[in-house]
């Protein structure tokens, strides 16, 4: 719209496994004299990973459970919450984790 001051996108969706153009985005925000932002940085090294899975024939849920335990159930994870939770309470975060994200890949499967 021509009230649009700014454009914010992320250039690859961990949710839903999509990467959107952003070079045609941000072609038509310096048309427009828009400024953008996009969040690319999140992309690096999971891209290559999510398109190589996809185009082997990999199930959408597969894949979407990958690309959150990635994040979710991660060392650094870890490490930030071993310095704010007891390690009990991180081994049922994990848990729960680690079940919901196999519950979405289950549902993703045999949904799409």
């Amino acid at each position: 719209t021509p009230e649009t001051i700014l454009i914010s996108i992320m250039l690859a969706n961990n949710e839903i496994a999509t990467i959107e153009p952003i070079a045609d985005i941000a072609k038509i925000a310096q048309q427009r004299k828009v400024v953008m932002h996009t969040d690319a940085v999140a992309a690096a090294g999971i891209i290559p990973v999510v398109q190589a899975l996809l185009a082997k024939g990999a199930a959408l849920g597969t894949v979407l459970a990958f690309m959150m335990s990635v994040i979710a159930l991660s060392a650094p994870e870890m490490i930030i919450l071993r310095k704010v939770l007891k390690p009990r309470l991180i081994a049922v975060f994990a848990g729960v984790v680690a079940a919901g994200i196999m519950l979405v890949g289950y549902v993703f499967n045999a949904v799409f």
